[in-house]
């Protein structure tokens, strides 16, 4: 059973880029994902989450504009599109996973924890 983050690396301010997290060992469609960040120096801080149907929440409007969820069930994952990249956006990004819903995960109450996946913007 494992979660796993992947698809970071490096980008340009301005770019996009796509990270996802993916499930194996359990079907991550029954379950609601939480998306956090860590830059370095920094405390780990929340993202957005998106529920078993759908539905994504976002922790910050600014990020709301540029980032994006969804569920790529067939493939059992999500993924997490991020437009217009800024260098504070360079952070190590981590998903969690909780049957039960966003308030906990974001939260930290997760069953399932990924490892990180860097995310580099330069200038």
């Amino acid at each position: 059973v494992q979660l796993q983050a992947s698809g970071g690396g490096l980008v340009q301010a301005g770019g996009s880029l796509t990270i996802s997290c993916s499930a194996s060992g359990f079907s991550l469609d029954r379950y609601t994902v939480g998306w956090f960040r860590q830059a370095p120096g920094k405390e780990r801080e929340g993202v957005t989450c998106i529920s078993a149907s759908g539905i994504s929440a976002y922790y910050d409007d600014a990020l709301k504009r540029r980032f994006t969820n969804s569920r790529d069930n067939a493939n059992n994952a999500v993924h997490l599109r991020m437009d217009t990249l800024k260098p504070d956006d360079t952070a190590v990004y981590y998903c969690a996973a909780t049957d039960v819903g966003c308030l906990a995960v974001m939260s930290g109450a997760a069953e399932y924890w990924g490892q990180g996946t860097q995310v580099t913007v330069t200038e």
